[in-house]
């Protein structure tokens, strides 16, 4: 049974409130992820949707519903028109707020509450993360986080221990960490869960996901964009903060972990911290952090920047299972390629019979499992066959599983499409946790206290050299 013949997926009504919803995020996700899940039928029975913003951010009242039409036009999959947009824009209210006082915000949720008889309020704090802190107070102040409250943070979650821990703290002064909904979205992506589905269903493959048959792994995430426009983000963060230890380390977890009793948010959350509490502190003589020729001239970022837009780094995780085993972790901006993929490279058996079959063709030994989890997503399997003749010749072949061949994908949800109708109904299975948030950053503390000075890279290419030398005798399967 789909989720859309599912009546235990259609979530309470509901209350939809949308901070930021003049920003990038909620033109181009956020605002199309709900709209495509009002025409699935994955929306409430009855919403309200309301955006806000400060006054003179450029969205007003009473054009409110064009702009919102403007952006499914532009950023939805299928825009907006028919009957699903006459239902959707007809939920739609904007009221203008400032940090200062909520008042007005506050009397519109309750309003659309009285209208809707809805049993939940969502906050989705669309904003810098600059302005988690005082917005979260001040939604205190206001009396808007109440239990029946669910707010919905974008990372990242603080720039180091110290931050994250107060980042906590303020959101534990209004929520409890329950109402709490920490989004990545990389976590809501059909290939990322998929890793379990492939670990936890097959035991062909769990037998030996472990160091006696797995040599090394790779978490690789490169992109062919530029910062593209976000100096202001980047120059505050970088590629560290930005991606590993948001994404790749949330990555990490999945493919590292212990199985989980069940499918379900304490499961998943408890087995994920343990694999962090056995990660060792990151070693900073392990990284090799680079920047691509042509970022210092980008618009908002300092003449002088030293901040990375490339990261390669190991990670080795100290528990039975891993022990020994390197867990390579690489992205950046401005690179070759732009995919997301988890590489296992097993542990090369004796094949001292083979090797004048080898030698033949050049060598090739490939040896790995390749999960691409950029969407729709595919797992591949590199193995030696015989080639057909009178003699014993080896040459690559693989086992391949595509989603797109394999499922119908044209009614998917995307990864925030799935995160928001997962907040809806309540579920933090793929969310992250204020436990793990501060270990990961208590992880990456020497890195941080002793990053590595940057080394260019061109653009269109696969960052500094000294990363290829980092997994040395390996290579990346990305290349």
């Amino acid at each position: 049974m789909s989720a859309r013949e599912d009546p235990s997926q259609v979530p309470e009504r509901a209350v939809l409130v949308l901070f930021g919803v003049s920003g990038d995020l909620a033109r181009r996700k956020l605002l199309p992820g709900l709209f495509h899940l009002a025409a699935a039928g994955l929306l409430p029975e009855d919403y309200r949707l309301i955006g806000t913003a400060p006054p003179g951010s450029g969205t007003e009242a009473a054009h409110f519903t064009d702009y919102v039409h403007e952006a499914l036009t532009h950023f939805g999959r299928k825009g907006a028109q028919g009957a699903a947009w006459q239902r959707f824009s007809k939920r739609l209210s904007f009221v203008p707020s400032e940090v200062e006082d909520l008042g007005t915000v506050k009397a519109a949720i309750d309003d659309a509450v009285r209208e809707t008889g809805a049993g939940s309020v969502l906050l989705y704090l669309a904003v810098p993360p600059a302005a988690f802190v005082p917005l979260v107070r001040a939604l205190g102040k206001a009396g808007i986080g109440t239990r029946e409250a669910r707010l919905v943070i974008e990372k990242p979650f603080g720039r180091d221990l110290a931050s994250a821990k107060r980042l906590n703290q303020v959101l534990h002064e209004v929520f409890s960490e329950e109402q709490i909904y920490r989004i990545d979205h990389f976590l809501g992506k059909e290939g990322v869960q998929n890793i379990l589905a492939l670990r936890f269903a097959n035991g062909l493959f769990e037998a030996a996901w472990d160091r006696k048959h797995v040599a090394y792994v790779q978490i690789d995430v490169p992109e062919t964009l530029t910062i593209e426009g976000r100096a202001g983000f980047y120059e505050a963060n970088g590629a560290f903060r930005d991606m590993v230890v948001t994404h790749l380390f949330q990555l990490l977890g999945f493919v590292a972990m212990e199985p989980p009793r069940h499918f379900d948010a304490p499961s998943l959350h408890a087995r994920k911290l343990e694999v962090f509490r056995s990660m060792r502190p990151l070693d900073p003589d392990r990284a090799i952090f680079g920047q691509y020729n042509g970022y210092r001239e980008e618009k908002g970022v300092a003449v002088d920047s030293a901040v990375e837009t490339f990261v390669a780094l190991e990670v080795q995780i100290e528990n039975a299972r891993w022990r020994g085993v390197p867990f390579y972790l690489r992205t950046g901006k401005a690179m070759a390629a732009q995919t997301i993929a988890v590489t296992l490279g097993f542990r090369e058996p004796p094949r001292d019979m083979f090797e004048a079959a080898s030698a033949a063709r050049g060598g090739e030994r490939p040896n790995e499992l390749v999960l691409n989890l950029a969407d729709p997503g595919s797992i591949s399997v590199p193995f030696l066959a015989k080639v057909p003749g009178p003699v014993m010749e080896l040459a690559p072949a693989a086992l391949s599983f595509s989603y797109a061949a394999s499922f119908q994908t044209d009614n998917d949800l995307d990864a925030y499409e799935r995160l928001l109708h997962d907040v809806l109904l309540g579920d933090q299975t793929l969310f992250n946790r204020a436990d793990s948030v501060e270990r990961l950053w208590r992880v990456a503390a020497p890195l941080l206290a002793k990053a590595p000075r940057p080394q260019a890279y061109e653009k269109g290419t696969w960052g500094p050299a000294d990363a290829d030398r980092l997994v040395h005798p390996y290579v990346w399967h990305v290349r």
